[in-house]
């Protein structure tokens, strides 16, 4: 039995609810605060102890994310050890690590692609505990998970979107498991009793089984929770991340430009006679001429002329030309190799 912790990142999915820029690529390849959402997931990977070896296992969907999320890993992290499981019908969390299964024992850490946490995961040098799973207090968790504990603090249920607002105790898409094989036969069960919703095996089901057969799974509590499953909340993500460290306005700044920090411009982003900030991200190789940007999110490529835009998504390669930077900002979402012309 290995001791090699494996990180599995569940990236399938339709990814609806960030369409049109998930149209030509998978949710985890948008931009957000200059790399994209999964970079940044990957970063908070980096407490993981010294001395523990990682194995990743990606959960890919058909089509873009098994065409685009592997080759990225390659060039972006070519040393990482990674494995990648295609999930052709969306059938929920615990089918996808079900059908992961092969790369599955030991120790293990399940994360959710669109959460984005700050938390240490020395943590888990020593852990006594079977399991655990990261909470967040949250004023209404009705669209969220929760934990249910004991006086002790151990989970005694794990509750799927609760009618009441009474137990706050969100959790947020992250779990430790001390030995993945009881995970598997916990689904197995699962899968045998027919728990499941609209089709969909959800995770939480096969924890509560767990748990049934006596799993000790403890609560560790995170200050901060960020999302990229929508568009406004990828932007309000952008917003808290330039604001914590990763601004970065280092672009190439002509005549007449006025940066209202935070922001992040790239390097290689060209920006003449126009206010960018607060709350901007410019991508690589972005011309912005005459506009007035706030508040946005501008990925690869972006070209924006006489334009003013505020709280928009702005996909890669678009195209924006506008009539003048004075006109009331405009919120759009623009898909990837779009071209809008505003009069």
């Amino acid at each position: 039995m290995t001791n090699t912790l494996k990180i599995v990142i569940p990236t399938a999915g339709w990814a609806t609810r960030m369409r049109p820029q998930s149209w030509s690529k998978p949710k985890p390849l948008v931009s957000v605060a200059g790399k994209t959402s999964l970079d940044h997931l990957l970063d908070m990977f980096e407490s993981v102890p010294a001395g523990m070896e990682v194995e990743y296992v990606f959960i890919v969907g058909p089509y873009l994310g098994e065409t685009q999320i592997p080759p990225y890993i390659k060039e972006r992290y070519p040393d990482m050890k990674a494995h990648y499981v295609m999930q052709p019908v969306m059938k929920g969390q615990a089918d996808a690590l079900w059908l992961a299964r092969e790369h599955l024992s030991g120790p293990l850490l399940v994360c959710y692609s669109d959460t984005l946490i700050e938390t240490d995961f020395s943590c888990l040098t020593g852990e006594k505990a079977e399991g655990v799973a990261w909470v967040k207090s949250v004023p209404d968790p009705r669209r969220f998970g929760v934990a249910e504990v004991d006086a002790q603090g151990w989970v005694t249920h794990l509750v799927e979107k609760p009618q009441t607002k009474e137990n706050g105790l969100a959790v947020v898409g992250c779990y430790y498991f001390q030995q993945a094989e009881e995970l598997l036969t916990a689904i197995e069960e699962q899968f045998r009793r027919g728990t499941s919703l609209k089709g969909e095996y959800f995770l939480a089901d096969a924890i509560n089984i767990m748990i049934e057969r006596g799993l000790k799974l403890r609560t560790q509590t995170v200050n901060v929770w960020l999302d990229t499953g929508t568009i406004q909340a990828t932007l309000e993500t952008n917003k808290y991340l330039l604001e914590h460290g990763r601004e970065n306005s280092a672009g190439h700044l002509g005549e007449d430009v006025k940066i209202n920090r935070p922001v992040f411009v790239h390097p290689t982003a060209e920006i003449v006679n126009s206010t960018i900030g607060p709350h901007v991200s410019i991508g690589a190789g972005c011309v912005i001429t005459g506009s007035r940007i706030e508040n946005s999110i501008l990925e690869i490529g972006v070209t924006v002329k006489e334009a003013a835009l505020k709280g928009s998504f702005i996909g890669r390669q678009a195209q924006i030309q506008g009539s003048s930077a004075d006109d009331p900002p405009l919120t759009l979402n623009i898909g990837d190799n779009s071209s809008v012309v505003l009069k």
